[in-house]
C-alpha cells in the first residue's frame, strides 16, 4: 500500500492553551478514523520547526490520502503538504530496475 508523509502547520489561532493541542489531536484522529477507515496510521511526530507535525500513513490510493489532508484542513486552523514516500529498499529496487541490474 502506498505510504504518505503529511506535514501540518497550525495557525497561531488554532490553539490558545497547551491543553488544546491534545484535544485537537483527538478530534482530528476521530474524524479521520470515521471518514477514512482504510488509512493505516504509522506514526505522528511533533516537529516544532517550520511545520508542527509530521504524520506517516498508508492509504490505498492518492484519493484517500488527499481526503485525509482535506479532513485536517476542515478544522480551519492548518495548512498541509503531502508527499508520497517509499522505503529506501524499495527505492533501490527501482533504481536497479531502471538501470537494468538484477537485485543483489
Amino acid at each position: 500500500m502506498p505510504m504518505f508523509a503529511l506535514l501540518t502547520r497550525l495557525s497561531p489561532e488554532a490553539v490558545r492553551e497547551p491543553g488544546q493541542f491534545e484535544q485537537l489531536g483527538r478530534e482530528v484522529e476521530q474524524r479521520i478514523h470515521q471518514q477514512c477507515p482504510e488509512a493505516k496510521w504509522i506514526g505522528s511526530y511533533a516537529v516544532l520547526g517550520p511545520v508542527d507535525y509530521l504524520d506517516l500513513f498508508e492509504a490505498p490510493n492518492e484519493q484517500v490520502a488527499s481526503k485525509v489532508a482535506l479532513l485536517i484542513r476542515t478544522f480551519g486552523h492548518a495548512t498541509t503538504e503531502m508527499w508520497t514516500i517509499q522505503s529506501y529498499e524499495r527505492f533501490v529496487s527501482l533504481v536497479r530496475e531502471v538501470s537494468g541490474r538484477a537485485a543483489a
